[in-house]
């Protein structure tokens, strides 16, 4: 299962959506790490490789959840 993160960057009108194949535990581990650090920086890497990293410095939000890409249909 994927899980999706969408992190808000301060003075930035849109948020990074980020789909990783890491679990929910793994990635909240990971950014409370890099805040709990002076300097420390927010590093992902979505489910086709890509790496993206974010100094903690400029977190306004991160948003961590289930991913619902490729779903068709109604939910109930």
């Amino acid at each position: 299962m994927t899980v999706e993160v969408k992190i808000g960057v301060q003075n930035t009108a849109r948020e990074l959506v980020i789909e990783t194949d890491e679990s929910h535990e793994s990635v909240a581990k990971q950014v409370a790490d890099a805040i709990a650090t002076a300097d420390g920086v927010v590093t992902l890497t979505d489910t086709k490789g890509k790496v993206t990293i974010v100094p903690t410095a400029k977190l306004a939000y991160v948003e961590i959840g289930r991913s619902t890409s490729g779903q068709v249909g109604f939910l109930r």
